[in-house]
């Protein structure tokens, strides 16, 4: 029996259910028809209905009695002329790009090409074999739940400590976790996952892409599938495969479940989403939505030659970004994901791509222009990864306004410090301070910078110790894939170690390495799993291991219960001291005559210009003044705080540091000491000398002291 087909609405795109039918509305600007396509299986179909109506490029029509759990696609009827950008081919079923969710993987043994293979001009030659079989199916999603009396946390970005995960790879392997919910969003929110992220005391999960993707052809081929998600297939829809009960639909509720979750135990979430391309690659992919929907629209394409595809992405394609449906593509997903879903902010895939208005990266992009005036982003935590691959991609520090950034700068300079590479010296001041020398020009703060060691795309904190080169042959690219960073460590042999005094010193550094990452000025980002040692055994590009390599190690022993009591101490001395997570850049603080920070030496002198311009590594003393916080509380008077002092020593040498006077007219005590494996948190009085041991980190307090009346 065929459905009734009502004119409908041309907004909201995607499908709506109402309650008694589903209005279905697409974008496309140069099609010449558009057939909606029903099915009750994945391989069934069982209607196909021209949408009569359009309303500027959107087709559009109402059907009642259509349901929730409804799969559908469509096929796009235009020209098929590749040289001049368009690539339409109706034999090819194409994703909806507003769906919320869906169905099923795309199959490569299936036709799923809009060319026939064969011959160096092989894109060229249409292929009408129907690709159906191979394609995901859309589900029309419900859009009730009950979010009780869920609301936005709205932490302070300068107050946030943020831990990048994935959804999978979190749970999937820990035994306390009920089988069934391993590895999935309910996973997330387990009662055994909430203890583990409230015990370490993060106030944000990342989590690693959880729009729906597919898996690329050529790890298909290898038996390896595309774990990270960076192959974005529909950009309003939650991964299916992270759902516990099935991807027809489901998956909506169960994310919207862990979110509320999360948020009840005081947990923001935050989104890395991948908005610069797609999942169907350059002129040689699939047709799986956008390429067969409006492919000159969608994508950026060769401006003499639209055959092929702009990459800044080193993916095969570019999202067109300039063009006004696909910001209000980018748009309506975000504003979703915040008004729907419930998410507390995103961190944008190479950023710098989004900025492209022409070639070159402009801070003054379209993009950046509408999120700027949004009022459903106004409240959201917005971080860019500040680089693509394209010329001129680097842009840490070039970010507007209401912008935060992953600080690419932060993490190399504080890995060559501890490293003991020469010339650091002057760059650590910056970095430990919130770089002003990259975010205080421009009207931001501290937390513009996102601070981090390790990411999900690199080594491990522990692999960061262990190896000196990368081992990536599991991923079968002969090692020739990730990044070619010669640590050279100088801690002994790669890997696994049975000597004593190897592991002693990993550990140690381990534990330089997350101190002064939450004791410095801006946003810690802390990799999932290095708390616990997490090791990919050397591999630095795990995108494609979707098993232990990649899967958190839930094995209890000693020396992970030791780590994570280490890192969970320093995030709640972080949170617990406004001293240690400024909100205004040191030359911004001052409100009294003694100074906000000082940098000694290790007789206990400041540092004079030349020590600064010299940049050798040597013993390096950070005073932070809590009698100088440029703060007041709800009444008006002035805040104070501890004062630390923190000695850092990158060197293989031990020294006797000599601290200056403490700023309050107390005595220091050492808090932290980085090179006590067995208790570093141990108290004890700091008298005129310290001893600073070889490649260690001390920390100071004086305890706070009251001001006299301003």
């Amino acid at each position: 029996m065929a459905s009734t087909l009502l004119p409908g609405k041309p907004y909201p795109l995607g499908a709506k259910w109402d309650g008694t039918g589903v209005n279905f509305a697409i974008y496309s600007e140069h099609a010449t028809a558009v057939e909606l396509c029903l099915f009750r299986q994945e391989d069934q179909q069982t209607e196909q209905i021209f949408l009569r109506e359009t309303t500027a490029f959107v087709w559009h029509g109402y059907i009642p009695g259509i349901q929730v759990g409804q799969l559908y696609g469509y096929r796009i009827h235009g020209p098929w002329d590749p040289k001049n950008g368009l690539r339409f081919n109706p034999a090819k079923l194409v994703v909806d790009p507003y769906a919320q969710a869906i169905s099923g993987k795309a199959d490569w043994s299936q036709p799923i090409f809009g060319y026939e293979f064969g011959g160096e001009d092989a894109d060229l030659h249409i292929d009408t074999r129907d690709s159906a079989a191979g394609v995901p199916k859309c589900v029309v999603a419900s859009p009730y739940f009950d979010w009780e009396q869920d609301h936005p946390l709205r932490y302070p970005l300068s107050d946030s400590v943020i831990y990048e995960t994935h959804v999978r790879g979190f749970s999937i392997q820990n035994p306390d976790v009920p089988e069934p919910l391993r590895g999935t969003y309910a996973g997330l929110a387990s009662p055994a996952s909430l203890r583990h992220l409230k015990r370490l005391g993060i106030t944000a999960v990342e989590l690693m892409p959880v729009h729906h993707h597919i898996n690329d052809g050529h790890l298909v081929e290898k038996g390896l599938n595309n774990y990270w998600g960076y192959n974005t297939l529909a950009y309003l829809a939650p991964e299916g495969r992270y759902c516990s009960t099935g991807d027809r639909g489901n998956q909506v509720a169960e994310f919207k479940a862990m979110v509320k979750t999360l948020h009840r135990e005081g947990i923001e979430v935050i989104l890395d989403v991948v908005y610069n391309h797609t999942a169907e690659g350059n002129h040689l992919g699939p047709t799986l939505s956008l390429r067969g929907i409006d492919n000159s629209t969608y994508y950026r394409l060769v401006p003499d030659n639209p055959r092929f595809y702009m990459d800044y992405t080193g993916t095969g394609n570019t999202l067109n970004v300039r063009h006004p449906q696909v910001l209000k593509l980018i748009m309506d997903s975000l504003r979703y994901w915040v008004l729907d879903m419930h998410v507390d902010g995103f961190r944008f895939d190479l950023a710098a791509t989004l900025a492209r208005e022409l070639h070159d990266v402009d801070r003054l992009s379209g993009f950046f222009d509408i999120i700027h005036q949004d009022p459903t982003l106004a409240d959201v935590k917005l971080i860019a990864e500040p680089w693509d691959v394209g010329e001129g991609g680097y842009q840490v520090g070039n970010f507007p306004v209401l912008w935060a950034e992953w600080n690419g700068k932060y993490r190399d300079t504080v890995r060559r410090y501890w490293k003991g590479d020469n010339g650091q010296l002057c760059d650590l001041g910056y970095r430990l301070t919130g770089s002003s020398d990259l975010y205080q020009h421009d009207g931001r703060r501290p937390y513009a910078s996102i601070n981090f060691i390790t990411a999900h795309d690199g080594f491990t904190l522990r692999d960061l110790v262990s190896y000196n080169e990368k081992h990536n042959q599991a991923n079968g690219e002969n090692n020739h894939d990730g990044t070619d960073d010669n640590n050279s460590w100088n801690m002994g042999a790669e890997g696994p170690t049975d000597d004593p005094a190897i592991h002693t010193a990993r550990e140690q550094q381990i534990r330089n390495f997350l101190t002064t990452l939450l004791l410095s000025q801006g946003v810690p980002m802390i990799s999932g799993g290095d708390e616990m040692g997490r090791t990919q055994q050397g591999n630095n590009n795990a995108y494609c291991q979707d098993n232990p390599i990649s899967w958190y190690d839930w094995t209890r022993t000693e020396e992970k219960e030791a780590l994570l009591d280490f890192t969970s101490r320093m995030i709640k001395l972080r949170r617990g001291h406004p001293n240690l997570r400024r909100r205004k850049f040191f030359q911004d603080q001052e409100i009294r005559k003694s100074p906000s920070i000082c940098w000694y030496g290790s007789d206990g002198r400041e540092l004079d210009p030349a020590t600064w311009e010299s940049g050798s590594i040597r013993p390096l003393g950070m005073m932070l003044n809590g009698q100088a916080l440029a703060a007041v509380d709800d009444l008006g008077n002035p805040v104070v705080d501890d004062s630390f002092l923190l000695l850092l020593n990158a060197s293989d040498q031990p020294v006797d540091f000599t601290p200056p006077p403490a700023p309050g007219g107390g005595s220091w005590k050492c808090m932290l000491n980085t090179s006590r494996p067995a208790n570093p948190f141990k108290l004890s009085p700091a008298g005129k000398k310290v001893k600073l041991r070889a490649r260690s980190l001390l920390l100071l307090s004086e305890p706070r002291q009251k001001l006299p009346p301003l």
